[in-house]
């Protein structure tokens, strides 16, 4: 993957006190891991936790022709594509250069921080999903009301499990600069967007006023 950190190699080896080579085999290795780490607890375990709490599946996405499901599906489809890039780098050096890398993003400070945002971001969902509790969804559940959570993070931002995950995809694209993490970046922000309106939408119509005056006094992000 020399190619790759080209240009970044010698600001790496100085600003981080390792050469090219050790930092990119530490990339290797970090983002798959990262991702395993993501995917398990933000994922996996919460929704285990739920479940064995509650009885109830958190995930309801379904596959129906209605705008939430296809949301769902394109956010199948964007975390989909987060591994298949992660992967490409870390197996197939050579291969990933077919994605169009940002070779001027290349440096170091960026890559640092774009590694800092991943961590950060990923702590910031799980304390947010915690204090969900057993409210947290992956989607929006018709079939049950569930509590309206205002607490900790709630109480300075209405969506911060998505703030979480668009820094989260923010520090991927700065970790690895392409055209694809670009597009997975643009893409990710979209969706996002989309589907907080969907349940602000459900949430105003299941909780009515309740809901009306949280969000008069708690902004949408932060």
């Amino acid at each position: 993957m020399k190619a790759v950190f080209k240009t970044a190699a010698p600001y790496l080896a100085g600003a981080m006190n390792l050469p090219a080579e050790n930092m990119e085999t530490a990339l290797r290795y970090f983002l798959p891991l990262y991702l395993v780490a993501f995917f398990a607890t933000a994922f996996c375990w919460r929704s285990f936790l739920v479940w064995k709490r509650t009885g109830v599946n958190p995930y309801v996405l379904g596959k129906k022709d209605t705008a939430h499901d296809y949301a769902g599906f394109l956010f199948r489809l964007t975390f989909l594509a987060c591994i298949s890039v992660v992967t490409l780098y870390a197996l197939w050096p050579e291969g990933y250069q077919y994605l169009a890398p940002i070779y001027w993003l290349q440096w170091p400070i960026m890559v640092y921080l774009g590694a800092v945002l991943l961590m950060v971001s990923l702590i910031w969902i799980l304390i947010a999903q915690a204090q969900m509790g057993t409210s947290w969804r992956i989607g929006i559940d018709t079939n049950r009301k569930t509590e309206l959570v205002q607490k900790g993070f709630y109480r300075w931002s209405r969506n911060p499990i998505f703030l979480g995950l668009r820094f989260t995809l923010l520090g991927l694209f700065l970790t690895l600069p392409s055209a694809a993490t670009l597009a997975i970046l643009t893409l990710g922000n979209a969706l996002v967007q989309i589907q907080v309106r969907l349940e602000e939408e459900y949430l105003l119509k299941t909780h009515g006023e309740h809901y009306r005056a949280y969000c008069q006094r708690t902004r949408r992000w932060l």
